[in-house]
């Protein structure tokens, strides 16, 4: 864990800290085969706005990730670790025997030079290798895992979040997801073994609103500080309340308590135990 607290010389640093390994990461250039330029346009839809409080942000390259690692029983050492401005976990640059390179989501605890492996048959168990769910014993972390077949890692590619596998039953795999969600998941679906590094991140603390424009997450204005016609929660003077039985949105639609997830989801079959908020259970 490398989390940097700046000392509070300035109202900007004051509590401020970033998380960022510069003995671990290398910086310099980067592969130009795996990266390319995107025009940023987050939140908008024809000009219009559909997501509140997206915008601005630093310019940035895209990563090509490697989510489905495909090429089998094709041993690949790690060459570097690499900061992604893109999302919060590092990257791992490797080099499979034939020289082909690629960029994945770095485990945690992997080092340059380590080498890893893909395949559909059973192989060691150590971080960063690759595998289907049955081979995999329960109890284990595991990360970047498929939904379907495939399709490629879906679950659990973030910063330090990791799924824990229960039980193996009738081709299908319990997981314990990060929410507390229990689900099922065939169990020929691949998952990389480990951690997703930089566990850290979650105890990030900012220090100021710069930072956050830099991430491209614009100011959150309280209804009740607009006017009438801004929001339901808008007008009177002073400090008043809302004046409504419940709060809305800015559009007028129930702002709390709203499920939001279809009764009749084909995927109900396969979640045997929704998530919780913390506290609850």
């Amino acid at each position: 864990m490398v989390l940097k607290v700046y000392r509070p010389i300035t109202p900007g640093l004051r509590k401020a800290s970033i998380s960022y390994d510069r003995e671990v990461l290398r910086r310099g250039r980067k592969s130009k085969k795996l990266i390319f330029g995107k025009k940023r346009d987050v939140g908008r839809r024809a000009g219009r706005i559909t997501v509140r409080h997206k915008g601005g942000g630093e310019k940035r390259l895209l990563r090509i990730i490697d989510f489905r690692l495909n090429k089998f029983d094709v041993p690949a050492r790690v060459e570097r670790l690499e900061y992604d401005p893109c999302r919060t976990a590092y990257l791992a640059l490797i080099c499979f025997d034939d020289g082909e390179r690629r960029y994945i989501l770095a485990p945690k605890d992997i080092k340059v030079g380590d080498t890893i492996l893909s395949s559909l048959k059973q192989i060691e168990v150590k971080t960063g290798n690759r595998m289907p769910l049955k081979y995999i014993f329960p109890g284990t972390l595991i990360h970047n895992i498929e939904l379907v077949p495939g399709m490629g890692g879906r679950l659990s590619r973030s910063a330090g979040s990791h799924a824990v596998i229960k039980v193996h039953e009738n081709g299908f795999t319990q997981l314990e997801m990060p929410s507390g969600e229990i689900r099922l998941v065939r169990d020929s679906c691949l998952a990389s073994v480990g951690e997703i590094s930089r566990d850290e991140w979650r105890l990030v603390r900012w220090g100021k609103a710069g930072r956050m424009r830099h991430r491209g997450i614009r100011p959150s204005v309280r209804g009740k500080a607009m006017n009438p016609v801004d929001h339901p929660h808008g007008g009177g003077g002073g400090h008043t309340p809302i004046g409504l039985k419940y709060p809305k949105t800015p559009t007028g639609k129930h702002a709390l308590g709203v499920k939001t997830r279809t009764k009749k989801k084909w995927t109900n079959i396969y979640i045997l135990k929704r998530r919780f908020k913390k506290g609850r259970k």
